[in-house]
C-alpha cells in the first residue's frame, strides 16, 4: 500500500521509521517531512494542513492511507474533509473527526467530559474576559501553586504554572487579555496535582483499543527540570512505577471510561489518544512506593507525544501498519501489540536560545559518527548542496536502548555528545529522577 504521513517533526519521523519497517507499505510519502523522513520515505512539499493540496496529492498518486501526525489539522478537520469527499471517502485516515480533536482543542471541553464520564481530574472553572473578576477569586480559593491554561492551541505552551497568588492574577489577566491570541480567550484555572507525571498512550478504533508502551518526558529546558517549559528536552520508557497493578488503575479508571465516553456522545474516534497522567502518591509515601498513587488525567492529546513517541516506537514491536489496518477495519480487537522488554532513552538536542529566540541554519556535524543509537530528526533541513542543517528549536532526538534505563540513558548521552552545531544543547539528567 501507499501511506501518506503528515507532519514534520521528530514525533514523524519515529512514526515512518517504524511504518517503513512494513511489509504492508509499498511507498511512504511524507509531508512536509524533515532531513531525517527523507532517509526512510519521499518527503513532498505540502503543509499538513493544506486540505486542497492534500486532496489533489492522494488522488494522483493513489494513496491508501493517511496517518496525521499532529494535532493543528486533525482540529480544522482533516478527517472530517476526507469523509465528506466522495473521492476520498474510502482513504482510511488515521487520526480523530474534529468532534474527536476537541478532546486538545478546548482545554474546557476535555475537563467537561472528564467530569461527565467520572475520569479522574483536577478540580477546575473556566473564564472569560468578561469573567476575570471570578476568575481571581476562584484562585483564592485554590492552594499555591496555581495553574492557568489556555483554552485552545498553542504549540505545547499554554500552560503555566505560577508559585503565587498576585503572580497569578497578573498571569490571568495577560492571557485573558491576548497573551496566547484567541487560544487564551477561555482560560481554564485548575488545581494543582502534586505528583510524578506518565505519559499513556492508546491506539483505537472507536470500540476497542491497545495500550502501547508508557513513557515519560522532561519539558523543562534546565537540568533538574529548572527553567521554562519546551516541547521536550527527551522521554524515557518503560516508566519505574508503571506497574501492572498501576497501569491496571490507569485502564479501569481513565482508558476504558475515555473511549466508552466517546462512543456514548457519538463521537467519531479513530486514532491515537494520549493521556497525559500525573501520579498523586499517597500522603507520606516516597518515589519507592510510586505504584501506589493515583493516576489523574493531566490532560488528553489527539495524536502521539514528542518526544515520547520516539521511544514508544523503539519499544514496540510489530508491525505498526497493521495496527493502522485494524483501526481504519474496525476489527482491531484481533490484532496484537508487543514491547521490547529493552529500556528507551532519548535525549534532545535544542539550538541554543530555545525556548525563546533562536538561530537557524547551521550545519550539523558527527551524525556519521553516532553508533548503536538512531538520530530522529525534529527540526532539521536540507541545505542547498545537499547537508543537513538546523530547522528548528528541537533539532535532534538521540534515542538508544539499554538493558535498563541507566545503561540506555549513557548510550544516549555518549552519542548525543558526538554530534554538533553551533550552540548545541542537552540535558545530561533525563530520567535521572525515576531511573535512580
Amino acid at each position: 500500500m501507499k501511506l501518506l504521513l503528515l507532519g514534520s517533526g521528530g514525533r514523524e519521523h519515529a512514526l515512518a521509521w517504524k511504518i517503513a519497517q512494513s511489509p504492508n507499505v509499498e511507498k511512504l510519502f511524507i509531508a512536509p517531512g524533515n532531513a531525517g523522513t527523507a532517509e526512510v520515505g519521499m518527503n513532498i512539499a505540502l503543509k499538513a494542513d493544506d486540505f486542497e493540496g492534500i486532496r489533489a496529492f492522494v488522488l494522483s498518486e493513489g494513496i491508501n492511507m493517511v496517518v496525521v501526525g499532529p494535532e493543528d489539522p486533525l482540529v480544522k478537520g482533516i478527517a472530517d474533509f476526507f469523509r465528506r469527499d466522495s473521492s476520498l471517502a474510502s482513504i482510511p485516515v488515521i487520526g480523530p473527526s474534529a468532534a474527536g480533536a476537541r478532546l486538545e482543542g478546548s482545554k474546557d471541553f476535555a475537563k467537561g467530559f472528564m467530569q461527565r464520564h467520572g475520569i479522574p481530574t483536577a478540580a477546575y472553572r473556566t473564564f472569560t474576559r468578561q469573567t476575570l473578576d471570578e476568575g481571581k477569586a476562584f484562585l483564592r480559593t485554590l492552594k499555591a501553586p496555581y495553574v492557568l491554561k489556555a483554552d485552545g492551541l498553542c504549540a505545547g505552551k499554554g500552560v503555566l504554572i505560577v508559585p503565587t497568588l498576585a503572580e497569578a492574577e497578573r498571569e490571568l489577566e495577560a492571557m485573558l487579555g491576548g497573551m496566547f491570541g484567541s487560544a487564551s480567550d477561555s482560560v481554564v484555572i485548575e488545581e494543582y496535582l502534586s505528583g510524578i507525571e506518565c505519559s499513556v498512550f492508546v491506539l483505537t478504533d472507536g470500540r476497542d483499543y491497545k495500550i502501547l508502551p508508557e513513557a515519560k518526558d522532561y519539558k523543562r529546558i534546565g537540568e533538574g527540570d529548572t527553567g521554562p517549559n519546551t516541547g521536550g528536552m527527551g522521554s524515557v520508557s518503560p516508566v519505574p512505577f508503571a506497574s501492572a497493578g498501576w497501569m491496571q488503575k490507569v485502564e479501569d479508571r481513565i482508558i476504558r471510561p475515555t473511549i466508552n465516553g466517546l462512543r456514548e456522545e457519538g463521537i467519531d474516534y479513530r486514532g491515537f489518544i494520549f493521556f497525559g497522567l500525573m501520579n498523586v502518591l499517597p500522603e507520606g509515601a516516597d518515589k519507592a512506593h510510586a505504584s501506589d498513587g493515583d493516576p489523574y488525567v493531566i490532560e488528553y492529546n489527539v495524536r502521539m507525544g514528542d518526544p515520547e513517541t520516539e521511544t514508544v516506537m523503539m519499544r514496540l514491536q510489530g508491525d505498526l501498519v497493521d495496527l493502522f489496518k485494524g483501526v481504519a477495519q474496525g476489527d482491531l480487537a484481533r490484532r496484537s501489540v508487543a514491547f521490547d522488554p529493552r529500556s528507551a532513552v532519548c535525549v534532545m538536542l535544542v539550538s541554543g536560545g530555545y525556548p525563546g529566540h533562536y538561530a537557524k541554519g547551521y550545519p550539523i556535524s558527527g551524525l556519521a559518527d553516532v553508533e548503536g543509537s538512531v538520530v530522529f530528526h525534529a527540526g532539521t533541513a536540507l541545505s542547498a548542496d545537499g547537508s543537513i542543517v538546523t530547522n528548528g528549536g528541537r533539532v535532534l532526538a538521540v534515542c538508544s536502548y539499554g538493558a535498563d534505563g541507566i545503561e540506555a540513558l549513557a548510550a544516549a548521552q555518549r552519542n548525543a555528545a558526538r554530534i554538533h552545531f553551533t550552540d548545541r544543547y542537552f540535558r545530561s539528567d533525563i530520567g535521572k529522577d525515576i531511573l535512580d
